[in-house]
């Protein structure tokens, strides 16, 4: 693979993307297991709630 690096910034542009390619895929796995995780304990918070009967579209809201 031969490349033309243009100027400074286009070689330290391209030296990041190698370096922290590896970084920033671990991240996004670990990103993405945190939303599933809290999607799975909203699941299960609605769930609980409705087995519960606080279920109700005025749970924790006050009313006036």
């Amino acid at each position: 693979m031969r490349m033309r690096i243009r100027s400074v910034g286009v070689a330290l542009r391209f030296a990041e993307s190698v370096l922290s390619a590896p970084g920033q895929r671990h991240a996004r796995r670990n990103a993405w297991a945190a939303v599933c995780e809290n999607r799975e304990y909203a699941a299960d918070r609605r769930h609980d709630d409705a087995v519960a009967g606080t279920g109700t579209p005025t749970a924790g809201r006050r009313i006036r």
